[in-house]
């Protein structure tokens, strides 16, 4: 589905709700505010509710935008703001929750006409907060490597790569926009909620007050509950990523790397360095005729064609262990079952101390015996180093969760000869291991990117059952079943 299907979708039930409250209620005022109102109505629960599939999505994907804002404005004269980012980025989940409801239920608001004027006030509020996020997101992409994003003199030409933060997430993991779309979509949106402000008596309003507070009531209740309901006890109840269950990782992984590598060059778009002038011209004529423009003249950039399969987060795939080995091919090729214990972060915390050592200096002593030397290691003194001391802990509701209701199923497992491992963030190799020792995990924990962990499921720890390479099933740490259960289910033992 494309952005394009959405607005026509949202298009569709705009006109029946619009037809309903003119013919059926006979409550427009405006026809063209109805319409608006009932559209934008109609966009913002739908928008709302695929993100509300995934709360967890939309936190992370929230904590990139606080990671990147910390950088950008501890570079500046407001410096002193960069430090609460981080803490923002801590509670990144209860925002995620708090503007996918809000979201949701600004746009009932809207459908039913409740408290007009706060509606309209607060959808441009929304939108102009999403306009900022969508607006940062593309212009980044004009920013080079190294400069910031305030420094506008050291703007350079639109590159892909340049953005750190890739898509807006303004419809989850449904569908993904490019930057420059989700920003123009924002933009867009500022038309009617402007006109909401400015002609907020022609809104049009529906049943009684006490039925649109009910209404009211019920959808922040209703929906705040399915919110957390997709994360705090469970996984999502529809899966919109590439590591769904019935996927194959090491097929798609695979596909996609062949249709990256069959890209090919079509043409090259030329800008002239003095004169600014941009010319467009097909690969082979600029085979023929690339003395026609030289490089200290022009400004070469390619055009290729677009993959015939779309690169998704599976092409990221790449699993190390602690000593830096490549685990990938192991993971997806091997031809039993396996779980998969994806754990993003560990949860811990680190106090740094030292420790003094003392060392013995021998120094070599030579001493002549008839016509030979002799030589021998004779004591010197005593010298002293400090020593940095990394010292782990974890949070004990996290420890909980393995000790509790994770390795009581992977145990058994194990003396069943099944296949179990762990994957965590890139960190340090100590802190691995002081995390298998203190918890006695008896099967390895690799390392890969915490970004592709987070999207391969949404628990942490969550459970990923592999065969082959393919996705079997996977788990919310709070809905996984006992080992025996398991064994039966897939029959483990065969």
């Amino acid at each position: 589905m494309t952005l394009t299907d959405i607005i026509m979708y949202m298009a569709i039930a705009g006109v029946l709700w619009t037809s309903m409250v003119y013919f059926l209620w006979q409550k427009s005022k405006n026809i063209l505010i109805t319409f608006l109102q009932s559209f934008c109505g109609a966009l913002f629960i739908f928008s709302g509710w695929v993100k509300a599939i995934d709360p967890l999505g939309t936190a992370y994907k929230m904590e990139q935008y606080f990671a990147e804002f910390k950088v950008t404005f501890s570079q500046t004269s407001l410096s002193s703001l960069a430090d609460i980012f981080p803490v923002m980025a801590e509670y990144a989940i209860v925002f995620a929750v708090i503007m996918i409801v809000l979201e949701i239920v600004l746009g009932i608001m809207l459908l039913f006409g409740i408290y007009q004027k706060i509606t309209a006030w607060s959808f441009f509020l929304l939108i102009l907060f999403f306009t900022f996020l969508t607006g940062f997101t593309y212009l980044t992409g004009y920013v080079p490597e190294g400069v910031n994003f305030f420094s506008f003199s050291q703007w350079g030409d639109y590159v892909e790569t340049n953005m750190k933060v890739t898509d807006c997430g303004c419809f989850g993991d449904f569908i993904k926009l490019k930057p420059k779309v989700s920003f123009l979509k924002d933009i867009f949106l500022l038309v009617p909620a402007i006109l909401f402000i400015v002609f907020n008596k022609s809104l049009f309003t529906l049943f009684t007050p006490v039925t649109r507070n009910s209404i009211l009531a019920i959808s922040l209740a209703g929906f705040t509950f399915y919110s957390f309901s997709n994360f705090v006890w469970d996984l999502p109840h529809t899966d919109f990523r590439p590591f769904k269950i019935g996927n194959n990782i090491r097929e798609m992984k695979k596909s996609e790397k062949e249709a990256a590598a069959a890209v090919k060059i079509v043409a090259y778009k030329m800008t002239n360095l003095k004169t600014g002038e941009i010319v467009e011209v097909p690969f082979d004529t600029y085979m023929l005729e690339y003395s026609k423009y030289p490089t200290s003249e022009w400004k070469l950039e390619q055009m290729k064609s677009e993959p015939a399969i779309e690169k998704t987060k599976v092409s990221d795939f790449e699993v190390a262990d602690i000593d830096g080995n490549d685990k990938t091919e192991d993971i997806l090729n091997y031809p039993g079952f396996s779980f998969m214990i994806i754990a993003y972060k560990l949860n811990e915390s680190v106090v740094n101390t030292t420790r003094i050592q003392r060392d013995s200096v021998f120094v070599l002593d030579s001493v002549l015996v008839g016509k030979t030397y002799q030589y021998n290691n004779v004591f010197d003194r005593i010298v002293e180093k400090t020593i940095p001391v990394k010292t782990y802990s974890w949070k004990e509701n996290y420890v909980a969760s393995w000790k509790n209701d994770l390795l009581p199923v992977l145990n058994p497992l194990l003396k069943e000869n099944i296949k179990v491992f762990a994957i965590t963030k890139y960190t340090d190799k100590q802190m691995i291991t002081d995390f298998q020792k203190s918890l006695k995990v008896d099967f390895p924990i690799y390392m890969a990117d915490d970004i592709l962990l987070k999207t391969i499921v949404r628990s942490n720890p969550g459970v990923v059952l592999l065969k082959d390479g393919k996705v079997i099933s996977n788990w919310h740490i709070n809905q996984l079943p006992d080992a025996k259960e398991l064994i039966n289910l897939f029959d483990l033992k065969k």
